[in-house]
């Protein structure tokens, strides 16, 4: 699993770097990396500390618009839900760097299940920190789906808001 892991990142890294921007486009802020986070907790009761893998290769320009990738994959060890596979990835099209030096994005993407439920058209927002592990975090808003299912840390929303996870492994870059 780790190889897949370290191998979407690269792959999405990759695909970034040669991603060419528009002309006359000043990039602002590259964010890139990838690796495992966990949130140090059991957020769905079933015994087992969740968290994800995840792969990001993104470029905010100084006008707040952004071109890149964000996957973030619950599977195998890093169950969520009780599901097989829970991931969300998409297209990146904003983004803004915050007053504390950390980095928030934003899509729409899709959200598979693997119990065959996949939807399409959902936004999604992803606030970074950059460093390895126990220092680099992220923390994924599902927009206007899943509102009060275990780990939602905000209920009434609309939005499925994870906590905070914090790197196990890999890196999350700010650059």
């Amino acid at each position: 699993m780790k190889n897949l892991v370290l191998l979407v990142g690269g792959m999405l890294a990759l695909a970034f770097f040669w991603s060419p921007l528009p002309v006359g486009a000043q990039v602002a802020v590259r964010v890139t990396g990838g690796g495992t986070g966990t949130f140090g907790a059991d957020l769905d009761g079933d015994g087992d500390i969740d968290g994800s893998q995840f792969g990001i290769g993104v470029t905010i320009r100084a006008n707040g618009s952004a071109q890149g990738h964000f996957l973030c994959l619950m599977a195998g060890r890093s169950d969520i839900l009780g599901l097989p596979v829970m991931a969300v990835q998409g297209p990146v099209s904003s983004g803004d760097v915050n007053g504390d030096g950390s980095v928030t994005f934003s899509g729409v993407g899709t959200v598979n299940l693997g119990n065959g439920t996949i939807f399409g058209g959902i936004p999604f927002a992803v606030t970074v920190t950059a460093g390895g592990p126990g220092v680099g975090t992220l923390q994924l808003t599902v927009i206007g789906a899943f509102d009060g299912v275990p780990g939602d840390t905000l209920l009434g929303n609309g939005n499925y808001d994870l906590p905070v996870e914090t790197v196990a492994s890999g890196r999350i870059k700010i650059h």
